[in-house]
């Protein structure tokens, strides 16, 4: 069985974040093209989202989720507190991009700043 890759979330040639501009039906092969909404759970690592999903089918149970995979309380404890932590630094890094762009709308910042605000905060600079 092949098991498809999964590309990275950055640019290989400039290291920006990619974006979902293609859908295409498997079964008959319609493509559509455009710019899609993506999920920031999509964004989560890959660990994080399997993690997710397990505790998701567990009934958001640690307990559940413990005696499925056999991980201690506490660890589990551990990674869905860093899930959470990744989660919300992701939350705030959009909400900040959409301040910014909405500064744009309203002239209070030229699109060369901007796009050097949105550069830094992808870099993870202040």
């Amino acid at each position: 069985m092949s098991r498809k890759k999964r590309i990275g979330l950055s640019c290989p040639y400039c290291g920006l974040g990619m974006r979902v501009s293609t859908m295409e039906c498997p079964s008959c092969g319609v493509e559509v093209r455009g710019s899609f909404r993506q999920s920031l759970f999509q964004l989560l690592s890959e660990e994080d989202q399997r993690l997710l999903e397990a505790y998701l089918l567990a009934d958001f149970s640690i307990k559940a989720l413990a005696a499925e995979t056999g991980m201690g309380y506490a660890a589990i404890r551990s990674r869905l507190d860093r899930l959470i932590a990744a989660y919300q630094a992701l939350k705030k890094n959009e909400d900040a991009k959409k301040a910014i762009l909405e500064k744009i709308a309203s002239d209070e910042l030229t699109p060369a700043e901007a796009a050097d605000r949105i550069r830094r905060l992808t870099d993870g600079e202040s």
